[in-house]
């Protein structure tokens, strides 16, 4: 049986970071890019997982397979000047390499996300997704997220236009009745 854990992170050591760059390349060529087409060049991966991690409003979980970092994905807060929107966070770029499906690490990524947004005080949890990734939109599904709208072109992917989907989840057991 795999070894399986997920883990908020605040630094990466050299290893994680590379394990992290390959799985996201990973990722990003099986179609499931969180907003990559193509894996960019290795450079611009690693700036790209450093300044995450700089960002305050960021926070970075990571899930290993048998200690191998094989997903990730982030909570976002809103900016601190939106005060309109200050009860409302954000999961995003959430990935599990191919290798590394199967085990239940998605799950176990989005259920981190949504217990720290939770203990932070966020009241809704927002995220969007690409249509075609369809194990993605039944996993938030499942796990109670609502779709409340679809963006027909949401992504241009090898010149084809694809919908996205936007979901929200209530953290709130019983105040917020009226959320779409």
């Amino acid at each position: 049986m795999a070894d399986v854990t997920v883990e908020r992170i605040d630094t990466l050591k050299t290893g994680d970071l590379h394990d992290l760059c390959d799985a996201a390349d990973d990722a990003v060529k099986a179609g499931g890019g969180f907003g990559w087409v193509a894996p960019p060049a290795r450079e611009i991966m690693e700036r790209y997982w450093k300044g995450v991690l700089v960002v305050p409003e960021r926070i970075l979980f990571v899930g290993r397979l048998d200690g191998v970092i094989a997903g990730s994905a982030q909570l976002v807060k809103p900016a601190r000047n939106n005060e309109a929107q200050a009860h409302a966070a954000t999961l995003t770029t959430s990935f599990v390499a191919p290798w590394a499906r199967g085990h239940g690490l998605a799950r176990r990524l989005t259920v981190a996300v949504e217990e720290e947004a939770r203990a932070s005080g966020f009241r809704v949890l927002n995220l969007d997704v690409r249509e075609t990734q369809t194990a993605a939109i039944a996993l938030y599904e499942d796990l109670g997220f609502r779709r409340w709208g679809t963006h027909p072109f949401y992504a241009l992917v090898d010149g084809k236009r694809l919908a996205g989907h936007f979901y929200v989840k209530d953290l709130t057991p019983d105040t917020l009745h009226d959320t779409p």
